[in-house]
């Protein structure tokens, strides 16, 4: 099992101090709009690769109005292996990460912990932007390959530079072939552990008995396809460079990559769904992860539902905490009032999170 057993926030947002001493049950976090209770959610995202869940920039964390940087500290149990990770940032400074007292980087965290998240402004993922679907499937992709994020950090690396030559009008193909390169081997990587996931997910959906609707996936380019193999990625990258020049911009690759989701049963492309159906397949297809997750033999991951009960009825809702409690998930939830959890029947832990004399203030119950 995967778990976070303590967590302190230190100067975070709307906490000046909070400590959670936590049982490896799925939490339920519950008060009044306002109050702080996706902040603490926020904080544990962060340990996990990435800017989290809201993608803030560390400054943006910090409490103000003293905003003297900020301090987060956990314990994270890993099967039968306990870490103890520290991540932070002093005033002005880029976040830093220790595990176990060692300096360490964010792609660390992805070695020895999962989390993946549904937050309300998921909840128009299939009606916006691409962008907002990849961030999606790369968070599920992280959970099953740790080395997807060094490969997205490398990718974006040398597409920056490349797509900085291309603007400033640079012809001469040696300042090309190196980034090309790079860009090759990392994207052919991305995709790669883009399709295994999508495919795995598929299978989880199919062998899965659950109340939440199955979603096909199909990954699509707006240019028309992928290259097979790096090699000819690369291929791509030198034949697309006079139309790249055009644009002054790269016009092939995983960034372009987009995520359709068609609702199985109805034979309904996700955008066309209701809102509570969209919001249902979201929630299939984290379970599905879970699922696939354990299924490879490894934990489920952290889960964090931040007003999960929004657009969920009282029969789904219920069903999405069996599924919770069947599956181990060490599910951390927000929602306005503590009734909105009584399904779990004492099976989640409860914390209160109310306005305090110096910011939010944390009971656990």
């Amino acid at each position: 099992m995967l778990a976070l057993t303590a967590l302190t926030l230190s100067h975070f947002r709307s906490h000046l101090r909070a400590d959670l001493r936590l049982d490896g049950r799925p939490v339920a976090i519950h008060g009044s709009n306002g109050a702080g209770k996706t902040n603490i959610l926020e904080a544990v995202s962060l340990f996990s690769p990435g800017r989290g869940l809201r993608r803030a920039s560390a400054a943006d964390m910090a409490r103000r109005p003293e905003e003297l940087g900020w301090k987060l500290k956990a314990q994270l149990q890993a099967g039968r292996q306990s870490y103890e990770v520290e991540t932070w940032s002093d005033a002005g400074k880029a976040r830093q990460v220790k595990i176990d007292n060692k300096a360490s980087n964010q792609i660390d965290l992805g070695q020895i912990g999962r989390v993946v998240w549904l937050i309300p402004a998921m909840d128009r993922l299939w009606i916006e932007s691409a962008e907002g679907r990849r961030r999606f499937l790369d968070r599920i992709v992280l959970s099953f390959e740790p080395s997807h994020a060094e490969a997205t950090l490398a990718y974006e690396k040398a597409m920056r530079e490349r797509n900085r030559l291309l603007k400033e009008q640079v012809r001469d193909p040696a300042w090309y072939r190196v980034l090309e390169s790079q860009m090759a081997e990392a994207g052919h990587r991305i995709h790669a552990a883009r399709i295994k996931t999508v495919d795995q997910l598929r299978l989880a959906q199919t062998a899965a008995e659950t109340t939440f609707p199955a979603a096909e996936l199909e990954l699509i380019q707006s240019d028309g396809g992928l290259p097979d193999s790096a090699e000819d990625l690369k291929e791509a990258f030198a034949e697309g460079r006079f139309r790249d020049l055009a644009a002054g911009r790269t016009l092939l690759g995983p960034h372009r990559t987009d995520l359709l989701g068609t609702y199985a049963a109805k034979g309904l492309p996700a955008k066309d769904c209701s809102t509570g159906e969209q919001k249902a397949l979201l929630v299939s297809l984290i379970l599905a992860n879970a699922r696939a997750l354990i299924a490879d033999g490894g934990a489920a991951p952290i889960l964090l539902l931040d007003e999960v009960s929004a657009h969920l009825d009282v029969d789904r809702r219920t069903a999405l905490y069996q599924e919770i409690l069947s599956l181990g998930i060490q599910a951390w939830m927000t929602g306005t009032g503590p009734e909105l959890f009584a399904e779990f029947h004492g099976g989640a832990q409860m914390v209160l999170v109310r306005d305090g004399d110096d910011g939010s203030e944390v009971v656990t119950q």
